[in-house]
């Protein structure tokens, strides 16, 4: 029998007491939409990787298996609806297991366990209807990073909710830089799976209902963490969901990376966690007692609207679906399967209000975020939270860049009195608006625009011969001999010794 490489936080399926959970007892209400679900695999040309199960040592281009719920048109919701079975064939294949036997699946994954129970939990019926036509529109999209080596379908009851309430989940698998394995939870491969979920934010850009301005990233235990840096590097990401995320208690892991720059961490971030584990799991398991209440990366944040609850029913595996229906039962730290249930329903719900609240900007769901649990009608027995505002950042030369990009940088003077107006702390710098003055003029299509930054740039340093002898290059790139005359003129009236403007104006001249 093979063994799986734990996270290092998954430290909590030790005892003996088994499951009685079902789908329908987990209780999640649909949404307006009918759900469609669809896999297959992509290959990333750029990196290798090894299928162990192959025996052969053979370096392929590697696999991205992918996992898609959607808000779908089905005619007859009846109709090949799919079972939890059908998602555990999924798990097979992306464990490079496919011609397992079904007989041994529940014995062969250590995750699940052979019982009365779990053989129950595969002939149930899920929302999702396989390969079904998506709906016409488009829908914010939410990208899953999975636990350590987990399934891209470990959350599915979940991902059908959303998906029923108008979102498309990606996901894909946890999985090692060159074969199925991680190392441990290092850097590495926290980098890996970052990765791996770039390239489903690549794959976004290939379906016509998918919001390419309105993504989230979601991901449970190591998911979590990776996603906290994919967010530092990629500035298309609206909004984080961190299931239990071990960004909270590996935050080390996340600080050796080069991208590692909180300041970048600018979005709305929410992080759910397990209980407290008990004084008697810490000791036998020799589990560090700050893991309870240590939280740096949230301590750490100041430019994000965080917020940080705990699920006192939960322990860390049932914040995943599979958790919820097939882990066995830790005696000295779990609650009743109805209470991990009931947190479970919770737990979709929060997500779904925070989602609701960053991308679709209801106004309703904004207020449930910010209401305290007792508020929303939530024992505090059963959820806690904190929360805090981002800090105000300091307005600077990228921001305005921004600003004067989505203008395309017309009528930059007007905007930057504006800006100044509101930000009087604003400093752009000569050399930085020159820079981009010069990559604008000399790339095809964008001259127009680069004269447009050296008329502002002037107009904040009026003395800088520089700045008019650069804008008379972009004239004269233009063919306007008239304009880039009368600047090189003005450059040699600030600096009669800039040999450049001089060497100019002589072959304009002659």
């Amino acid at each position: 029998m093979r063994t799986i490489i734990l996270a290092i936080l998954v430290l909590f399926q030790v005892c003996s007491l088994t499951g009685q959970t079902s789908l329908k007892d987990i209780n999640l209400k649909n949404g307006a939409y009918n759900v469609g679900f669809k896999h297959y695999t992509k290959i990333d040309s750029t990196r290798l990787y090894q299928i162990e199960n192959n025996f052969d040592n053979k370096l392929i281009n590697r696999p991205i298996p992918i996992s898609i719920w959607y808000p779908a048109e089905i005619k007859n919701s009846n109709s090949n609806r799919l079972t939890v079975l059908d998602y555990l064939e999924i798990l097979k294949e992306e464990e490079e297991s496919k011609n397992l036997p079904n007989e041994l699946l529940l014995d062969w994954f250590p995750d699940l366990g052979d019982t009365p129970q779990n053989r129950a939990h595969l002939r149930e019926t899920v929302n999702a209807v396989s390969n079904a036509n998506f709906l016409e529109g488009k829908f914010p999209v939410v990208v899953y990073a999975p636990s350590y080596q987990a399934s891209s379908i470990e959350n599915f009851a979940l991902f059908e909710y959303l998906a029923s309430n108008g979102y498309i989940v990606i996901s894909s698998p946890s999985r090692g830089t060159n074969k199925r394995w991680l190392e441990g939870g290092t850097t590495k491969d926290m980098e890996t799976q970052s990765r791996d979920v770039e390239f489903l934010l690549k794959e976004i850009h290939n379906y016509d209902s998918m919001n390419s301005d309105s993504i989230a990233l979601m991901g449970f235990s190591f998911g979590g963490l990776s996603n906290a840096l994919t967010v530092m590097k990629n500035k298309k990401i609206s909004a984080v969901v961190s299931l239990d995320g071990t960004e909270r208690y590996n935050y080390q892991v996340l600080e050796k990376s080069p991208y590692f720059n909180l300041d970048r961490f600018t979005i709305p971030y929410i992080h759910f966690a397990q209980k407290d584990i008990p004084e008697e799991v810490l000791t036998s398991d020799k589990i560090p007692a700050e893991l309870n209440y240590k939280f740096q990366l949230y301590d750490s944040l100041k430019y994000s609207n965080a917020s940080s609850y705990k699920f006192h029913d939960l322990t860390h595996s049932y914040f995943g679906t599979i958790g919820v229906l097939f882990s066995y039962r830790d005696k000295r730290q779990d609650k009743s399967d109805a209470e991990i249930m009931a947190s479970y329903n919770l737990l979709s719900q929060h997500t779904l209000q925070f989602l609701d609240a960053t991308l679709k900007n209801q106004e309703s769901a904004k207020e449930f975020i910010e209401n305290s649990p007792d508020k929303n009608g939530i024992s505090k027995t059963v959820v806690s939270k904190k929360m805090k505002k981002s800090l105000t950042k300091e307005f600077d030369y990228n921001d305005f860049k921004d600003l004067a990009l989505n203008q395309g940088y017309r009528d930059l003077i007007s905007l930057y009195e504006k800006t100044v107006a509101k930000h009087s702390k604003l400093e752009l710098e000569e050399g930085m608006l020159n820079n981009l003055g010069i990559r604008l003029s000399f790339n095809a299509g964008k001259l127009e625009q680069g004269i447009n930054v050296f008329l502002l740039a002037i107009h904040i340093y009026p003395k800088s011969a520089n700045l008019y002898d650069s804008l008379a290059l972009s004239y004269l790139y233009n063919q306007d001999n008239k304009n880039a005359i009368a600047n090189f003129k003005k450059s040699l009236e600030l600096d009669p010794e800039n040999q450049h403007a001089i060497d100019k104006l002589k072959q304009l001249t002659e």
